[in-house]
């Protein structure tokens, strides 16, 4: 195997200690769940060219949604797409009338991510690699940039706020030719959805509407369309903590959520919204529940309904729902292989701990724990990398007499799935949960 860079290294076991997901090098650790990832692969591929897609990706809590849902992202990255992603919030929600939905907009925004920017911030970029290939074509055929915009865009027009869209693009390239910086920074705010007033953004770049409550989701479609212009392949949005609309306590604003779902659903499946995806993260109650969950809306449960065919070890990848199935043993040891790999930075004879080693690990925590400790592996893991650090830092130390002292503790603490809150880090896990957090273990070194 090759040898590991120090950077991706240390990203990847600092997450993980933390138990959050690496935003990078999610492909050194990733086990298991092939057909889930070539599926959507496949659905990365559709928007490439031109399509739409629309998965529900469902697991329990720790059961790797969050780290399934990087790892999509950064083969999208790599496949040319721009990717928006975003935790949902009570202040951030695909529906309302107070600015949550105009506010998860603008997180998506300055989450925009390419592949020479994956930390997010791409925005700008996006927009200068527009305006560079126009002033290209505006210098071969004799005519001025704007003029070469304004036909390009001209497309957009047809699409709500089309119009103020090809404005702002054209504002952002006078801005970039006069050298106005305070011009670009309002383009780019209007492009993120910031401005809270049509006054304000009629005051800075002479539009007369921004991106509110109302006009989010078409403000996605309208921007999935633009970076096809800019040269990318598509827009990928990564929805993640969708229970959070579970939660809502007042039924009206759960419908509300739902119906603009349903809208997102229906566009996907009909091929209306063009090189742009979705990819949303919840838990099996948020789908399922017939009460509160995305099954009590009729229209949805008729389309995100199991295939009854599916049962008895078939499956079916087909439709909206992705299920994360478990891992077994067996990649689990795998995964922690790959964790020892990682930290020694792909040099094998710098393991600190061998095969034999790992398996005692394992046999420990499956006496102590029962398999809860490969099926909900979050603890596990931290566990894990607790051990290699204390083998790194105590050269004298054993790992035979490390793993014999390892204290697992049951959490007493038990907790309803309703009083559970959702943790973006709960993807590191890799492997699929079936319990929930009372039910995990706490290892200590």
């Amino acid at each position: 195997m090759t040898t590991i860079r120090t950077k991706d290294r240390d990203a990847v076991i600092q997450s993980l200690r933390a138990g959050v997901v690496p935003r990078a090098g999610q492909h050194l650790i990733q086990v298991g769940r092939a057909r889930e990832v070539e599926t959507l692969v496949h659905d990365i591929e559709r928007i490439a060219n031109g399509g739409s897609a629309f998965r529900i990706v469902l697991g329990e809590y720790g059961a790797g949604k969050s780290f399934f849902l990087g790892l999509v992202r950064s083969v999208a990255l790599e496949k040319k797409l721009v990717v928006a992603s975003a935790d949902l919030n009570p202040d951030r929600r695909l529906h309302a009338s107070g600015g949550q939905a105009r506010s998860l907009y603008a997180e998506l925004m300055r989450n925009l991510s390419t592949r020479s920017r994956p930390d997010g911030g791409a925005m700008g970029a996006i927009v200068e690699k527009f305006i560079a290939t126009a002033k290209e074509e505006a210098k071969g055929g004799g005519v001025t940039t704007e003029a070469v915009i304004r036909q390009r865009l001209e497309q957009l027009t047809e699409m709500v706020n089309g119009f103020d869209f090809a404005d702002v693009i054209a504002a952002y390239c006078r801005g970039h030719e006069e050298g106005n910086e305070q011009l670009k920074a309002d383009a780019i705010r209007w492009l993120r959805g910031e401005f809270t007033t049509r006054t304000d953004a009629r005051s800075a770049l002479g539009v007369r509407t921004i991106v509110d409550d109302a006009s989010v989701y078409d403000q996605l479609k309208l921007f999935a369309r633009f970076v096809r212009l800019a040269g990318f392949a598509g827009l990928m949005i990564c929805l993640d903590e969708m229970v959070n609309l579970y939660k809502l306590a007042n039924k009206q604003a759960r419908d509300a959520n739902y119906e603009q779902l349903l809208r997102i659903l229906n566009d996907s499946l009909q091929g209306s919204a063009v090189g742009l995806g979705f990819v949303l993260g919840g838990t099996p109650e948020f789908l399922m529940d017939t009460r509160r969950g995305l099954y009590s809306y009729q229209a949805l449960q008729s389309r995100l309904v199991q295939n009854s065919y599916a049962a008895g070890g078939l499956v079916d990848f087909s439709g909206p729902v992705v299920r994360l199935a478990a891992l077994t043993p067996e990649d689990f040891y795998v995964l922690l292989q790959k964790i020892s790999h990682v930290h020694a930075l792909g040099e094998a004879e710098k393991r600190l701990i061998p095969d034999a080693g790992i398996k005692a690990f394992m046999e420990h925590c499956a006496k102590r724990v029962g398999d809860a400790y490969f099926r909900t592996p979050r603890t596990t893991i931290t566990s894990f990398i607790n051990l290699l650090a204390v083998l790194e830092q105590n050269p004298g130390a054993r790992w035979e007499d490390l793993v014999g002292a390892v204290d697992v503790r049951a959490d007493d603490g038990a907790r309803t799935e309703q009083e559970v809150e959702p943790d973006s880090g709960d993807a590191p896990a890799v492997a699929s949960a079936a319990v929930e957090d009372d039910e995990l273990a706490t290892f200590k070194v």
